[in-house]
């Protein structure tokens, strides 16, 4: 039987007692050799494997073999059965299958069947286990593309898998079994290898091209592995520009251990954002490091490569100061000194009187530890006197006089989408608990996040407060002693005008916000406005409104995502021919194109950072386990 190329030709014949009918296309591609035979709907046997091949002098197939996956046996090492080793226990569906199709070249576009065999010796599949046989599994586009996705977000192929199938209606449906979701996963992750430290400098190059507030840096060792990245672009640097009034730099309590889709190991580096706060009170990222080791060098490296070159031109960074994070300090409080003292004794809430509460003095919080530490007989314990002479790190008292802006807590704080936030916002009326007083005035100012906060502090002004002293009007300022219901012995000291206030509690240098003692100060004088003296530009509404060389640029990038949008729509509604995308040219349209010539920048290496064991404190917890033999 005389095949043509492009032309398709059924063999119908029956098999084991079950019929299947096998298809022979010849591939417009001679010289490829690639003579497809393919099953139709109703196949039932194994896949046809491409078998030896002949070509001529113009590399063209001359004589193709094709059989059953089923053919020949498997390959049994004697001396490899002798050794004693542990192997993995596998089947093989190799029985010595005789089905074969031999298809001969006779002219330019003309082929000839020159043999076909069709008898199986062993039983073909059944109807449940059809779905199971190569020639019915292919990984489609959109089966590649939920897994690449997947991948982005560190979702393993077990549950993607899971999800095509619920989005298939069942795992029949799917066209792909477990196995090849793994495997397109971990092909996926291997294809980038060693060469992944060089891919990613190579794509920070092509955003430099391409947007130019888009800035990094980067540090390699002797050996060529990287070690340090910094990186910020356009959103990062305009996010600065309106909130980085203060910024805060605090590396993650964990090695990141997630790792990129790309990367085929876990570097467990050190992840170093720096963030800030925006007018819906949720953390912003203006920019981010990957370090190896947290050591001054690499820290010092950040400060004196990456942020010069990335805010020196905007607002600047004045000064810093060290904060230690007391949430972990107080998780630390039960190890060093027993679940007894901690959970069992009134220790921890006296404690957390001096401890928690920033509206005490540092004489006042001084001489309370020492009464609480006197109290418990804890003065010989060297960890407590440790961390009481670093007590200016971690103690909120001690930043009082620091804008911090509510950022003791940007890396906890929960990351929301910033434009959703500004819509609530904006197609929502805000409920006010007063009839009076300011309450109007600040749900126009702020946003909801911002205004619940003040809300909650202009409440309290009007139940809360108790004047104890109010001095005459003397050009325009009165000064008041308020006693505040919830705080015991403490007297705040307020001063105020139409125009300003001055209070003793500094809430409003810490966190940006007018407390509830300025309120009840600025309600006597009959004041209906927050004074802008007391409102930050970040904090209100139209704090993002300001038009600046980043806000241009970041124009410019959402015209060209909505480009690109508007493009994948119209290819998608486009009725045209589907052309086949092999699996390698597909992650390489996905991931990048491998680098050539010589690599320059390495993978880095797995960092390591756990403490020294011989230069910290061992606490009661690590001496039972190492006593015991038994790993953390």
């Amino acid at each position: 039987m005389e095949v043509c190329k492009g032309q398709l030709h059924t063999i119908a014949g029956s098999s084991c007692g079950d019929s299947s009918h096998i298809s022979i296309a010849v591939s417009s591609d001679v010289s490829s050799g690639d003579c497809s035979i393919e099953n139709d709907a109703s196949v039932t046997s194994p896949s046809l494997c491409p078998g030896a091949e002949e070509k001529d002098r113009k590399d063209t197939v001359v004589l193709k073999h094709l059989v059953c996956s089923c053919e020949g046996f498997n390959d049994v090492n004697d001396d490899n059965c002798s050794k004693v080793l542990k192997r993995r226990r596998t089947v093989s569906q190799r029985c010595g299958c005789k089905v074969k199709i031999v298809v001969k070249y006779m002219s330019e576009d003309r082929y000839f069947a020159l043999s076909f065999v069709e008898e199986h010796n062993h039983p073909l599949a059944s109807a449940s286990g059809r779905q199971f046989l190569r020639a019915n599994r292919e990984m489609t586009l959109g089966l590649r593309n939920i897994v690449f996705d997947g991948a982005k977000v560190n979702i393993g192929g077990n549950k993607v898998f899971n999800f095509a199938k619920e989005m298939m209606g069942g795992y029949s449906n799917v066209g792909a079994t477990l196995r090849d979701f793994r495997n397109l996963n971990h092909y996926l992750k291997c294809y980038v290898g060693e060469k992944d430290g060089q891919m990613m400098i190579e794509k920070f190059k092509v955003m430099t091209e391409t947007c130019e507030p888009f800035y990094y840096a980067y540090d390699v060792d002797s050996a060529g592995h990287l070690t340090k990245l910094f990186g910020t672009d356009a959103i990062g640097q305009r996010n600065f520009e309106i909130y980085g009034a203060a910024v805060s730099f605090d590396a993650t309590f964990d090695t990141n251990k997630q790792g990129n889709y790309n990367i085929n190991k876990l570097y467990n580096l050190i992840f170093a954002p720096f963030t800030g706060v925006d007018k819906n009170d949720k953390c912003v990222t203006f920019a981010s490091c990957l370090l190896s080791q947290e050591s001054v060098a690499d820290y010092s490296w950040e400060w004196d490569v990456g942020v010069p070159a990335s805010f020196s031109s905007l607002n600047g960074l004045v000064a810093s100061k060290h904060g230690l994070c007391i949430w972990h300090i107080l998780q630390t409080f039960p190890v060093k000194l027993g679940n007894h003292l901690c959970k069992e004794t009134y220790f921890m809430e006296k404690m957390k009187i001096y401890i928690c509460s920033s509206n005490i003095d540092i004489d006042e919080f001084e001489r309370g530890w020492e009464a609480v530490i006197k109290e418990l007989k804890l003065e010989g314990n060297k960890w407590l006197a440790d961390i009481y002479e670093i007590r200016s790190s971690w103690i909120p008292t001690f930043f009082r006089d620091e804008p911090m802006f509510g950022l003791m807590h940007t890396t906890s704080r929960q990351r929301n989408k910033i434009a959703r936030l500004d819509h609530e916002t904006t197609s929502s009326i805000l409920t006010t608990v007063l009839t009076r007083f300011i309450e109007d005035y600040a749900a126009d100012l702020f946003m909801r996040t911002l205004f619940y906060k003040v809300q909650e502090e202009i409440f309290a002004s009007c139940v809360d407060m108790k004047i104890k002293r109010m001095s005459e009007e003397v050009e325009g300022v009165i000064h008041l002693e308020i006693k505040d219901v919830k705080v015991k012995d403490k007297l705040f000291k307020v001063s105020v005008s139409l125009n300003h206030a001055v209070f003793s509690c500094k809430k409003f240098v810490m966190c940006g916000i007018v407390c509830r003692h300025a309120f009840c100060g600025l309600k006597q004088l009959g004041v209906t406005k927050i004074p802008r003296s007391l409102v930050l530009n970040c904090w209100m509404k139209i704090a993002d409104s300001g038009t600046s060389s980043n806000s241009v640029a970041l124009n410019r990038l959402d015209y060209v995502h909505r480009t690109i949008r508007q493009l994948n729509i119209d290819l998608v509604n486009h009725d045209g021919e589907v052309v086949e995308f092999p699996k390698k040219d597909y992650i390489a349209a996905m991931v990048g194109e491998k680098p050539l010539g010589e690599l320059t920048v390495f993978v880095p290496k797995v960092c390591k950072n756990k403490g020294n064991y011989f230069k910290r404190l061992i606490c009661e917890r690590e001496k039972s386990v190492m006593k015991s033999k038994k790993r953390i």
